[in-house]
């Protein structure tokens, strides 16, 4: 059966690109968010200004501040808010649900108190209840709204639930992979946040394309140890949703959290840098998350370690990089 009707919870970039593709393909969509002068200007001027500009909305995009209006009758759910407030958006639907309903995580973090990530959140709140489908992946939110080709990620543990979301989501020029390996893929679409803030600081430093190649490559292992410790498989890192996004996030002038790296390695303070960014830079969250997670699984993560003494100010940027290089020397393919 065909699924018409979408809805989805959250209006940032990510969440706005889905519902224009979504669609464009052939579905209604209705997009809640919190934040009444985006919908407003949604309704009225059919676009999101703060969050995609220059992209016109079709009619079949429905904002709402209604959220039971939103997720009413619909059979897939797609949660595209940022990680540190989906437990509450999960908690508040959770009684609106339809009893087949598949939820659909599209965000990319660990929850700071609990060091869960999105889909054990949901599993969670739910209370299993319900199909959980990850869609992660190199995705730079205004080039799927572009339609420009692009390539993700759709795991879950429900094979049957990651087809449906694979089926509905497919378009000329959005493809989708599925997988079993939903530890796998969240974690390389988490820590690839962090390793992007390593880079843009190599980057702001003016330390060249060797040192960029070696915090790609040597996040790449850090960010395979812990999903490996989480019960990931190697070769998932080195997907789409692993090597893929790394290096859409690391290089790309998209990045979010990238440009918090370049302008860490300025001198800027991290709260002024915040400030001055309309959307969530993920890594500055997760950073702290991942090494607890990290610590709890009895993992190194030197980069993540150096990245977050940089920004919770124990470290400049400079001293941290010099640290990761004079650290002792060993076999590549080792543990450590």
């Amino acid at each position: 059966m065909v699924i018409r009707e979408i809805a989805i919870l959250g209006s940032g970039s990510w969440g706005t690109a889905l519902a224009v593709h979504l669609a464009r393909i052939g579905h209604t969509v209705r997009v809640w968010s919190i934040e009444a002068p985006i919908v407003a200007e949604m309704r009225e001027r059919r676009a999101n200004a703060v969050y995609l500009p220059d992209i016109v909305l079709p009619p079949e995009v429905l904002p709402t501040t209604d959220l039971a209006a939103a997720v009413n009758g619909v059979s897939m759910v797609v949660l595209a808010v940022p990680s540190h407030v989906m437990r509450s958006v999960v908690r508040a639907v959770q009684p609106q649900l339809g009893r087949d309903t598949i939820l659909v995580s599209v965000a990319k973090g660990l929850e700071l108190d609990t060091l869960d990530r999105m889909s054990q959140v949901l599993h969670q709140e739910t209370l299993g209840t319900h199909p959980v489908v990850v869609v992660s992946g190199p995705s730079f939110a205004i080039e799927v709204a572009r339609e420009l080709p692009t390539a993700v990620s759709v795991a879950s543990d429900d094979l049957a639930a990651a087809g449906r979301v694979q089926e509905e989501f497919r378009g000329k020029f959005f493809r989708l992979y599925t997988t079993t390996d939903v530890a796998g893929v969240e974690i390389g679409g988490a820590l690839k946040n962090v390793i992007a803030i390593a880079a843009g600081v190599a980057e702001g430093l003016g330390l060249g394309h060797n040192a960029q190649a070696a915090l790609i490559t040597r996040g790449l292992v850090e960010i395979s140890r812990l999903a490996i410790a989480e019960g990931g498989r190697r070769e998932t890192l080195a997907g789409l949703t692993g090597l893929g996004d790394l290096i859409l996030t690391c290089t790309g002038p998209y990045s979010r959290n990238r440009h918090v790296g370049i302008e860490l390695a300025h001198g800027r303070p991290l709260e002024g840098i915040l400030a001055g960014m309309k959307m969530v830079a993920e890594g500055v969250k997760t950073t702290g998350a991942a090494l607890a997670l990290g610590a709890r699984h009895g993992v190194e993560l030197p980069i993540t370690a150096q990245m977050a003494a940089v920004i919770a100010g124990d470290t400049t940027p400079a001293d941290a990089l010099a640290e990761l290089m004079l650290r002792p020397q060993r076999i590549e393919a080792d543990a450590g």
